[in-house]
């Protein structure tokens, strides 16, 4: 399931909430790309991206207010890669 909500960060440009196990926090993140073994993130306070193994994540889910539905920014998202 982690790399389900990776996916969905990256596919929607979404942010989810992830447990890191190094630190037992949880951290809001938004991801940029995922390779075989690592994920590539950004975080609201730190601009610049971090890269760290998968096995990093203890549990990732969605961030408050955010219920996945991805049907009601369907018609956002096409009208942005239109403009790009």
């Amino acid at each position: 399931m982690v790399r389900r909500f990776l996916l969905y960060s990256q596919r929607h440009g979404r942010p989810v909430k992830a447990l890191f196990a190094e630190t037992m926090k949880y951290q809001n993140i938004r991801v940029d790309s995922i390779e075989e073994d690592q994920v590539t993130y950004h975080t609201a306070a730190r601009k610049t991206p971090v890269t760290v193994p998968i096995s990093a994540f203890l549990s990732v889910s969605y961030a408050r207010g955010d219920d996945g539905d991805t049907l009601k920014f369907a018609v956002w998202e096409q009208e942005e890669k239109a403009h790009e």
